[in-house]
């Protein structure tokens, strides 16, 4: 194991076991998130996303034979999914990962907790009606899209390539990362 993809629902975990598996490892994170949320929010192009990927990956396997790269995004799916020879799918319950979001985007607004960008989550946007501002409305409804994607990509041929673990509960996240070394 040495090119993880990690992806799941927003509150899975991703990041958190992203710097777990990569210490375990010792490879560098790639974080889409970072690559991805330029100042207030700004979305990074799609073609700069993937050249920034690319290059981040690349590099990581020069200087480390390997990378971690948490994250779910699409358009870079062939790219950091594509390279990857393991994917860990975090499955957890949906109530699970919405408190776990919760929890996190309240400490983070609470602490003005700087995130990718120069970015900061706030308490404005965790009451907001419109999913695209808030965290957990855009989480709750796409929670099933991402098991219905990424069940199809585990029996279909877009993970054949790869060593796939879903891992359903918190027990499984964490024999799964502490069975894990160099």
């Amino acid at each position: 194991m040495h090119r993880v993809s990690i992806v799941g629902s927003s509150g899975s975990g991703k990041s958190t076991v992203g710097a777990a598996l990569a210490d375990r490892i010792d490879v560098p994170v790639v974080e889409l998130d970072e690559l991805m949320h330029g100042p207030d929010w700004t979305p990074t192009p799609t073609p700069e996303f993937r050249s920034k990927l690319t290059a981040a990956l690349a590099e990581a396997d020069a200087t480390h034979n390997g990378w971690v790269v948490p994250g779910n995004y699409r358009t870079v799916a062939d790219i950091a999914q594509g390279r990857a020879d393991t994917i860990v799918w975090l499955d957890l319950p949906r109530r699970v990962s919405m408190w776990r979001l919760l929890r996190r985007s309240v400490r983070r607004a609470l602490t003005h907790e700087e995130v990718w960008g120069g970015n900061r989550e706030s308490l404005r946007n965790l009451v907001s009606r419109d999913p695209a501002r808030n965290v957990l409305l855009w989480a709750w409804t796409n929670h099933p899209l991402y098991r219905e994607t990424y069940e199809g990509y585990a029996s279909g041929t877009f993970w054949s390539h790869a060593m796939v673990h879903r891992l359903r509960t918190q027990h499984d996240v964490d024999a799964f990362v502490a069975s894990t070394h160099t």
